[in-house]
């Protein structure tokens, strides 16, 4: 095998070993031309110092190429992105401008349609991705087929929103083989891609297709469907995806047993069960029934939109909550330092030139860039001030709670499942059981902790061996102690 040299073979010294090893024990010899051909000690010598210093080369160029990328990275060139997104086009850089992203208008509406099928509509991704197929839309590479990945990454990408981000994700070792990266030949060397933290991220500019809060209800909905998603659910239930155990921490799970007469539902802690570790359970909660604890969230959450005045403390708190915490707010700071200090570096340039410090031909070849880059940047505060919406939303919101707690109230006893569910899933983030309360987390903060439900009848002493919701109580609510909501 004639190879031009031995960082042509590989650049890592070692893999060089094993391929000539392994070359040699197959009867076929490796030649070099840039290399010695003898066998000599000093030779083989001259061969592994050429091995090692490719490998430093490697390493060299690895590090020239990765500085070079930040570097324009923080210069906002979309250049390191590597390719256009769907709905983009990449110019390529030229003599009298950048590179740069132009959005493709056909492309575009598509995108927008997306968001809107996810956002306002509440289509799901397969639904999405179904409808795009039947309007005959071709795909980002042109096939003949939407799959749901495509339109996920779509709805997670942030370039639409106009900030694209270079220095996301790193690859990292493989911290679980598991069955799949297995049967395709995956080992402990694979490498994984991983988020960097948040702060590593560097923020590069392009046009934007949707508004920053379309992106943010998409981004919202993401995460919900993510902790919330039905899966193989067939019989829905109020609270399904937010009760977990107050002791061990683990979510609660789903399971029915049938009597003669009906079918009766209980929701099972996973640390409780023996079955799943080899030590054992790790946690002794017993079931909870779901139809009754369904009845007591529900009631609950009745009670605490039947509070108008809690309602228009939180519009009021999150309005100015909103106003200082705004993202199009925080880029617009941003922007409005990136642009003062291009001006200022353009002033002192002019001071140069003026003190004879500076020639004209490296203001003319300086000077050009700077101006590009401010037009930029005065671009992009004009797209932010059009995609900041007005306040007054929050109030104009406001003023029809009133008739909405009216309607709910009038409604609450005939709502089905499934709209109750939607209810208390924009109100409470989670449900926290034990065997003598329940801990109601949700999105309104109130005064004082109260007790959850009337009860039928009084609660039980301590040494009371019935349990909260639990097999053979009749009650709603029986228990050692208040449940308080939070």
């Amino acid at each position: 095998m004639l190879v031009y040299s031995p960082d042509r073979l590989s650049r890592k010294y070692a893999y060089q070993v094993l391929l000539i090893e392994e070359f040699a024990r197959n009867n076929v010899q490796t030649i070099f031309i840039k290399a010695p051909q003898t066998e000599t000690p000093e030779d083989r010598l001259l061969l592994q110092f050429q091995g090692m210093i490719a490998e430093y080369e490697r390493a060299q160029i690895l590090e020239r190429s990765r500085r070079g990328k930040r570097h324009r990275a923080l210069q906002g060139s979309v250049s390191v992105l590597g390719h256009a997104p769907y709905g983009y086009r990449y110019i390529r850089e030229s003599e009298h401008s950048p590179a740069s992203f132009a959005i493709v208008d056909a492309e575009a509406a598509v995108v927008r349609m997306v968001y809107d099928y996810y956002t306002v509509k509440g289509l799901s991704v397969g639904a999405i991705a179904r409808l795009l197929n039947e309007q005959g839309i071709p795909t980002p590479r042109r096939r003949s087929y939407w799959e749901r990945a495509v339109v996920w990454g779509m709805l997670r990408n942030p370039a639409y929103k106009g900030t694209a981000y270079f220095n996301k994700t790193q690859t990292s070792k493989r911290q679980r083989i598991t069955r799949p990266t297995r049967l395709r030949g995956g080992n402990t060397r694979e490498g994984a891609r991983r988020e960097r933290p948040r702060d590593e991220w560097i923020e590069i500019p392009v046009p934007a297709i949707v508004t920053e809060e379309t992106f943010a209800l998409a981004a919202e909905q993401l995460r919900d469907n993510k902790e919330h998603a039905a899966r193989r659910t067939i019989t829905p239930s109020v609270v399904q995806g937010l009760v977990s155990c107050r002791k061990c921490g683990y979510a609660l799970y789903r399971h029915s047993t049938r009597t003669s007469a009906r079918t009766i539902r209980y929701y099972y802690c996973q640390g409780a069960d023996a079955w799943r570790r080899v030590g054992g359970a790790v946690c002794d909660t017993k079931p909870v029934r779901q139809d009754l604890l369904d009845e007591v969230v529900w009631c609950e959450v009745v009670k605490l939109l039947e509070s108008p005045q809690l309602i228009q403390e939180e519009l009021e708190r999150r309005l100015v909550a909103s106003h200082n915490s705004d993202p199009a707010k925080q880029r617009e700071d941003i922007s409005q330092r990136e642009l003062q200090r291009i001006q200022r570096s353009m002033e002192r340039l002019m001071t140069a030139y003026q003190e004879d410090l500076l020639s004209l031909d490296d203001l003319r070849r300086r000077m050009p860039e700077l101006r590009k880059r401010e037009q930029a940047i005065r671009a992009e505060l004009n797209a932010i001030e059009n995609q900041l919406v007005e306040r007054a939303g929050y109030l104009r919101l406001a003023e029809t709670v009133t008739s909405f707690l009216v309607r709910l109230r009038e409604t609450a006893k005939t709502l089905d499942v499934a709209a109750r569910q939607r209810i208390v899933r924009l109100l409470v983030k989670e449900i926290l059981v034990s065997d003598d309360a329940i801990v109601i987390r949700h999105s309104i903060p109130t005064p004082t902790c109260s007790t959850i439900g009337s009860g039928q009848g009084e609660p039980q002493p301590l040494g009371d061996p019935s349990c909260l919701l639990r097999k053979g109580s009749s009650r709603i609510y029986s228990g050692n102690g208040p449940a308080c909501r939070s």
